[in-house]
């Protein structure tokens, strides 16, 4: 199994234990989440790292709508540089009922599912911060590979101000 597929296996799962907790206070998401302006490509802007994902650069994620009503979930990485070797790793995803679509379900292993919570989001879908109970991962997503220094800061700021430890982010490679 690749290293991107099997930390696909623990992505999301608290259980694999991995990492230092960067916020013990994990809050609530703070919006509903509308699932068909949610799918498309997100871009990696920022990540507490993780051992499933050493040496990923350039990394996005692809969601689209699967013909059972489940979302599709494509990982992808580049490992070591921007061009280095692809590593993909594809699962499934569904919203968790009464969360008005802020917590997802995801499996890239079946029967194992993680969580998938949309903490934050832009009113426009431009960018997404993403955690899960346990306070141990985060991810700063972006529809763009690159954002201004001052957009960097102000999502940086608004994780930091969702209580996560922003001394912890590594912000991945994106290709140009």
């Amino acid at each position: 199994m690749r290293p991107f597929i099997a930390a696909a296996l623990c992505i999301l799962l608290a259980a694999c234990g991995q990492g230092p907790v960067g916020n013990a206070n994990v809050p609530a998401p703070a919006k509903a989440v509308d699932l068909s302006r949610y799918l498309g490509r997100w871009y990696e802007l920022a990540r507490y790292e993780n051992r499933f994902e050493t040496g990923c650069e350039a990394v996005t994620a692809e969601y689209s709508l699967r013909d059972d009503g489940k979302i599709k979930v494509l990982n992808s990485c580049h490992q070591g540089t921007v061009d280095g070797e692809l590593n993909t790793a594809e699962g499934s995803a569904y919203a968790v009922e009464g969360s008005n679509n802020a917590k997802l379900r995801v499996s890239f292993f079946w029967p194992f599912y993680g969580d998938y919570w949309v903490l934050d989001r832009a009113d426009d879908y431009s960018w997404s911060i993403v955690g899960e109970p346990s306070g141990r991962y985060l991810w700063i997503l972006t529809r763009s590979p690159h954002l201004s220094d001052k957009q960097v800061a102000k999502l940086i700021a608004r994780a930091k101000a969702l209580g996560y430890d922003t001394s912890l982010l590594y912000r991945p490679k994106q290709a140009r």
